[in-house]
């Protein structure tokens, strides 16, 4: 029996209680279970809301327990019975509607439904592709649909607080002009204008800078961004930003405006109170200590810089070292001088897969050190390290060498490994956030021997720092600001450079001559020729602290319809191929 003559729900699968018994009740959803108890048939009926049991049994109504007999998982149904009190002893404490049942007395098969390639349950052991193929299921399971409406109410909270605060949300173009500097850029043909293009925008950046121009000083959006590269866990070709910019403000104002978002975020989704003001780090400062300019501080674990305690070293690859203006940084692994010569052989070829040229570890006795390198150590640099990095007998000293940047790096990825090992990172840790501030403006690419803006040619350096425009650009720091939450960069943004002269000087700086800057960027630099406000911003992956917030390890957790890691939709095939005729229409042919 199959029909589309059916009624309107009086109530969700969540909703009947004690209260409802002995009412008449309609009841639309799916099939989630089906028990057949010598005749008496039990179904769990599912929505999104909840489940509720309903009974089909022969003496009640014959008719609509012949139905029921035919009933599978996953059927579309809609019933029609009346609320009873379970009978003693079947009552079930872990869903809301557990003290009671609908006894069936119509039933009407809204569709049938094939057996679905996995079970619609949650802690499913199913490869991710096969969720992804078809994730219209996958989505029915009840940890998708938590991700989803979790994601909807921040979605409310951060909406709801902006308007509180006086911002307006606008709008900006989807279809813009392609002016590639970061990431690859999504183009797009035109039809109408043979030979152009249109870009998907990586960011509204430049939207966001004429709106203050035009003096909307607060705006906010929450934007699609797309950008044309390799794929990981936390990142899809297309994602969404909460997207943020300010006029008339220093970087106090960005701070203070964003700990209020953070703290609606943190009472509204988490039910906790975030601790105020948010800790900060310079750059160097994230570096030297946890080798990470987005470190994760659930756990105290930090680096040591040793150059003075071997500035005058005899061995040789610390004198080459210090003489290089590299680095020497230390660890010190609490209790771990235990650890096997295999072990300590594990953790040299993990420091070795990132680029170090090898590790060098010693064993904290009651005395000294026990290491292979101690004979080249004088007694005074081994107690002056153990002083230095607060050791203590049965502890494990790692030290690694080499430029700076790098060095810092690895030595803060084994960090974070020996955090794994050790279990230092525990699952009701309280969250950590961290502003990191003054990033360097620049960074330099030994291959193509230029500059490139660390964050986007439109931060601005610290006042201090314009004159080294010209002499020393590596030594310019930006006011630029990253938060960080539990290692995760969740958000980043600047104080904007608001003048055309110095925005020229920076073009300057990173290479771009004045004929590229006008075709890239001339409607951007004659705006500022018209009255530009100092103005700034910030810019939240709202994918990734979606995903941070619901305890997941990948966005494609917490995005509907996500695109696997190389950038395809399996439910739905694409990219794919288009006919000969669109490609004519948009001027276009394959080789």
């Amino acid at each position: 029996m199959k029909s589309m003559q059916f009624n309107t729900r009086t109530h969700t699968c969540a909703e009947l209680q004690a209260g409802n018994i002995d009412e008449h009740v309609v009841l639309n959803g799916w099939i989630d279970n089906r028990r057949d108890l010598g005749g008496v048939i039990f179904i769990d009926l599912r929505d999104r809301y909840g489940i509720t049991q309903v009974v089909f049994e022969p003496s009640f109504n014959q008719a609509a327990h012949e139905i029921g007999g035919n009933l599978r998982n996953e059927f579309v149904v809609s019933i029609e019975g009346n609320v009873r009190r379970r009978p003693e002893g079947t009552d079930n404490d872990s869903i809301p509607t557990g003290k009671v049942d609908v006894m069936v007395d119509k039933v009407i098969i809204l569709n049938k439904a094939l057996t679905p390639p996995f079970q619609i349950k949650d802690g499913i052991d199913v490869h991710e592709e096969i969720r992804l193929k078809y994730r219209y299921l996958d989505l029915r399971r009840n940890e998708m649909q938590n991700n989803i409406i979790l994601r909807h109410k921040m979605y409310q909270s951060v909406r709801n607080f902006f308007n509180e605060n006086s911002f307006l949300e606008i709008e900006t173009p989807v279809l813009m002009k392609s002016t590639p500097e970061g990431a690859r850029d999504f183009l797009v043909p035109s039809r109408i204008h043979k030979g152009k293009f249109y870009a998907l925008p990586q960011s509204p950046q430049t939207y966001k800078q004429l709106l203050m121009v035009s003096g909307f000083d607060r705006y906010f959006q929450i934007v699609k961004c797309f950008r044309d590269e390799d794929l990981r866990a936390d990142r899809q070709p297309e994602f969404t930003q909460i997207d943020v910019e300010m006029s008339f403000i220093d970087q106090e104002n960005i701070f203070s405006l964003v700990e209020g978002l953070m703290g609606k975020l943190f009472t509204d989704i988490l039910d906790r109170k975030l601790e105020s003001p948010i800790p900060r780090l310079t750059f160097d400062e994230a570096m030297e200590k946890y080798g990470s300019d987005k470190p994760d501080l659930r756990f105290e674990f930090q680096m040591s810089t040793l150059n003075e305690i071997f500035g005058n070293s005899e061995f040789r690859l610390f004198q080459e070292t210090v003489q290089s203006n590299g680095i020497i940084t230390g660890l010190v692994a609490q209790g771990c001088g235990d650890y096997t010569r295999n072990q300590l052989d594990v953790l040299t070829e993990f420091a070795k897969k990132l680029g170090a040229g090898g590790l060098i570890w010693m064993r904290v006795t009651e005395s000294s050190l026990d290491a292979p390198i101690a004979k080249f150590l004088s007694e005074e640099e081994k107690q002056n390290l153990i002083f230095k990095l607060s050791a203590k007998s049965g502890d494990l000293l790692f030290i690694l060498t080499g430029p700076k940047m790098k060095t810092l790096s690895i030595m803060g990825q084994l960090r974070l490994e020996m955090a794994r090992r050790l279990s230092l990172i525990k699952d009701d840790a309280n969250p950590s956030l961290l502003w990191v501030t003054d990033f360097p403006l620049f960074e330099w690419d030994e291959e193509t021997r230029r500059y490139y803006a660390m964050h986007h040619p439109f931060t601005s350096p610290r006042f201090e720092d314009i004159d080294l425009l010209d002499t020393e650009p590596g030594k310019v720091k930006a006011r630029a600001y990253d938060l960080v939450l539990n290692g995760n960069e969740i958000a980043g943004g600047s104080i904007r450079i608001h003048d055309s002269g110095l925005q020229s000087k920076m073009f300057n700086t990173l290479g771009i001559s004045e004929e590229e800057a006008e075709t890239k960027f001339g409607f951007l630099m004659n705006a500022f020729k018209y009255g530009a406000p100092p103005h700034g911003g910030i810019a939240f992956g709202f994918d990734r602290l979606a995903m941070l917030f619901a305890g997941e390890d990948s966005i494609r957790e917490v995005i509907a319809f996500p695109k696997t890691s190389s950038g395809t939709s399996l439910m739905d095939d694409s990219p794919s191929n288009v006919s000969d005729d669109q490609l004519k229409e948009l001027h276009i042919r394959l080789k």
